[in-house]
């Protein structure tokens, strides 16, 4: 019984991952999707500048994308995990966790430099935080 058990458990929690990881890349894709139609809007109406913001807006999507990617990967590990497991888990929690700092850091300072920017001229639209 206890074997029926942990194999039910694992198959929830690979379907739950599965399902993590298909939402990941559905943000990613939304993400791409947004992003190309705001350079579109940029480039038509001939605005200069929206790169940067296109860039933060983007950088939200992904920043998302990977705290969904760190969970399908602690899901992975979440029923008896063996040591190599747990292993690989640290060094990819490792790097999307510094990923994610440092597009952090970039979108606080493209931030800081747009709204230094908008505070140079006053008349131009403020970026949206």
């Amino acid at each position: 019984m206890f074997r029926q058990s942990e194999s039910l458990a694992r198959e929830v929690v690979e379907w739950l991952r599965l399902a993590v990881e298909t939402l990941s890349a559905l943000i990613i894709a939304i993400g791409v999707a947004v992003a190309v139609g705001s350079i579109a809007v940029s480039l038509l109406r001939r605005q200069g500048g929206g790169f940067n913001r296109v860039r933060l807006q983007f950088a939200r999507y992904l920043t998302l994308a990977l705290e969904f990617q760190l969970a399908a990967d602690i899901l992975s590990t979440a029923i008896a995990p063996s040591w190599e497991q747990i292993g690989k888990l640290d060094a990819i929690a490792l790097i999307r966790t510094a990923l994610n700092f440092f597009l952090m850091f970039e979108m606080r300072e493209e931030a800081r430099q747009a709204e230094r920017e908008s505070d140079a001229h006053p008349d131009a639209p403020r970026p949206r935080a």
